[in-house]
C-alpha cells in the first residue's frame, strides 16, 4: 500500500520540486514548515489581508481585455498626504 499522507513537514527539495501542490494547500488555510538536513528553516502560512492592510484597488481579473482608464485607477486609489502627479494633457 503506498499511501501519501499530508504532512505539515516538508523538506525544502519538496517543496521546491512539488511547489504547486504546497501552494493549493497553503490557499485551504494550511501552514508548512520547511525543513533542510533536519534543521527547521522557515514556515509558510496564508496570509490574511486584513491583517497586513492590504486594499484591492482594482480587480483586474474581471477586466474584459479594454483595460482600466487612468483616470479611474486613480480615482480608486488612495494616496495618503500626497496630491497625485499625473496631470492631464492640454491641446
Amino acid at each position: 500500500m503506498n499511501a501519501k499522507i499530508k504532512s505539515n513537514i516538508v523538506g525544502l527539495k519538496e517543496l521546491r520540486e512539488n511547489m504547486e501542490t504546497y501552494i493549493k494547500r497553503i490557499n485551504k488555510g494550511e501552514s508548512i514548515t520547511v525543513f533542510r538536513r533536519s534543521t527547521p528553516l522557515f514556515r509558510i502560512s496564508p496570509v490574511d489581508s486584513e491583517e497586513i492592510g492590504w486594499e484591492t484597488v482594482v480587480d483586474f481579473t474581471k477586466e474584459t481585455g479594454r483595460g482600466v482608464p487612468v483616470e479611474e485607477l486613480l480615482k480608486s486609489m488612495k494616496v495618503y498626504g500626497q496630491k497625485s502627479k499625473v496631470s492631464k494633457k492640454t491641446k
